[in-house]
């Protein structure tokens, strides 16, 4: 039987597809394990905090977690980053760590976490109007809209039965932490070509220094946990909530685009709620079910719908290029 020139273009074609569809399909399984970890962080930072005070439990936690990459790097004879691509991925720890988790930490003492929920959930929208800013992404109807109806359905969950009261130092503090993080995002994209382990290890590192700075000047205790509860907390904190997390975001952000990728802050509340009600026995009203769909259907306009998970051409700062290398 003779084999035809069109026959193996059809099947050529094919079989990209279905390599593109495996590819797509694990990307969204990354992004919800992703958004499961995330929102498991919640439960489990509020655990640590009953014997940590906060900027020293962030800064143990991200210490360690900065080592763990620190050996895996080691350990596979990783290049590491050199002039430009070392400053950002530094900037992308300051970024995303250390301006963050500094403002989103002094915010939380002055309004409640719902209304820090709330303000965080302009995170989608305010990564695509900077990706746009610098022309790394194009302005769509259904990305905009996705993200205007994740941000009315959290304000529908926090808002609708409890306190607004929102002065305006922490009001700006949350707004520079959603500037921030969402900037972070798309430095994330930038240097996304270079090895998890080298980035995570550079910038949790850098946000480590920080935050132990921070605990410093504000006379935190440091103290190693004693209770097992707090213990266990911070060990999943340290592995899967930070290394584990924090690798799978570089992972999903090198395949979508970047406000795609950043449509996990709007869905870490519902995990929240929902490992909440199921391993505390919080209550899970009807007023927070409705909010969650309508999140998830915000979410689906913006990040998991096929169309808006096709990326842009990006425009990198430079290219990554092996530098330097460990061994």
């Amino acid at each position: 039987m003779g084999y035809s020139p069109d026959a193996g273009r059809v099947m050529g074609r094919h079989d990209r597809q279905m390599s593109s569809i495996t590819r797509t399909g694990s990307t969204t399984a990354l992004f919800a394990v992703a958004v499961t970890l995330g929102g498991s962080n919640f439960l489990a930072v509020r655990v640590s905090n009953r014997e940590l005070d906060p900027f020293w439990g962030a800064g143990l936690r991200f210490s360690m977690a900065g080592l763990l990459f620190l050996i895996i790097a080691l350990g596979l004879r990783l290049s590491w980053p050199r002039g430009k691509q070392l400053a950002i991925t530094i900037g992308y720890g300051i970024l995303g760590i250390s301006l963050f988790y500094a403002l989103m930490y002094w915010a939380l003492v002055r309004v409640t976490a719902g209304v820090a929920t709330v303000v965080l959930a302009l995170v989608p929208l305010v990564t695509l109007l900077l990706a746009s800013a610098q022309r790394l992404e194009r302005i769509t109807r259904r990305a905009v809209a996705g993200s205007v109806l994740a941000l009315a359905g959290i304000a529908w969950m926090f808002l609708g039965e409890g306190d607004v009261g929102l002065p305006l130092g922490a009001m700006l503090a949350l707004l520079g932490a959603t500037v921030c993080v969402s900037q972070s995002v798309i430095v994330g994209k930038v240097i996304s070509a270079n090895h998890p382990a080298v980035t995570n290890a550079i910038s949790l590192t850098t946000g480590a220094i920080t935050l132990l700075g921070l605990s410093a000047i504000t006379d935190e205790r440091w103290e190693i946990p004693q209770q097992p509860e707090v213990r266990w907390s911070l060990v999943y904190l340290v592995v899967l909530g930070s290394a584990g997390l924090f690798a799978i975001v570089l992972l999903v952000v090198r395949r979508w685009t970047a406000s795609a990728t950043s449509y996990m802050f709007v869905l870490f509340p519902l995990v929240t709620m929902a490992l909440g009600a199921l391993l505390l026995d919080e209550r899970v009203t009807a007023h927070g079910v409705v909010g969650a769909v309508v999140v998830m259907g915000g979410a689906w306009l913006g990040a998991l719908s096929p169309e808006s998970r096709r990326p842009a051409p990006v425009r990198n700062l430079e290219p990554a290029r092996p530098a330097l290398d460990s061994g």
